[in-house]
């Protein structure tokens, strides 16, 4: 059974992403080729999502639609919590590698903040991937996202950044 607090809502941690419900709008900053540890071009594009709940509140599911380089690419995101570990488990898939789900990431947030690692694999060497999500006021939220290539002992600095602003 979920924690309850006097206004209804969990505080299990099944809530942690209720503010991304809505439509937003992206200014997403990346580097030109992120598996390159050395790069330090970076390019700019806009992108659009969709976020809605799932499953009663235990997951949540986010279309995007990003510009890079002006071309439409399609993407989507699943979120399901667990109450048993208090966790969010994360998969991303796209429609520029069709027919895959990206391993998932793991983790939760820690007041205005989440963070969320696991294992992937980038051009044929193993690495960790992790997501952070900083609550940056009502209506705008930073998502990011850094490699480990030796199993967590280092990160990268950032190699793409999403500042979302809600629309609606």
């Amino acid at each position: 059974m979920s924690e309850q607090i006097t206004d209804g809502h969990s505080t299990d941690g099944r809530d942690d992403f209720n503010f991304f419900f809505g439509r937003w709008h992206g200014a997403v900053r990346k580097l030109a080729d992120v598996s390159d540890r050395d790069c330090t071009e970076w390019v700019e594009f806009e992108a659009s999502c969709d976020c809605a709940p799932i499953l009663n509140g235990l997951g949540n599911f986010e279309t995007a639609l990003m510009h890079p380089g002006g071309v439409a690419v399609e993407g989507a995101t699943l979120r399901l919590f667990s109450p048993a570990t208090r966790t969010w488990r994360i998969w991303w898939m796209s429609e520029r590698l069709p027919g895959v789900l990206d391993a998932p990431v793991e983790g939760r947030f820690d007041g205005d903040r989440g963070v969320f690692e696991g294992p992937d694999e980038f051009h044929g060497k193993p690495i960790l991937v992790r997501y952070e999500w900083d609550l940056l006021g009502a209506d705008k939220v930073r998502w990011a996202q850094r490699f480990s290539w030796d199993d967590g002992a280092t990160w990268d600095d950032l190699n793409w950044t999403t500042i979302w602003t809600r629309l609606a």
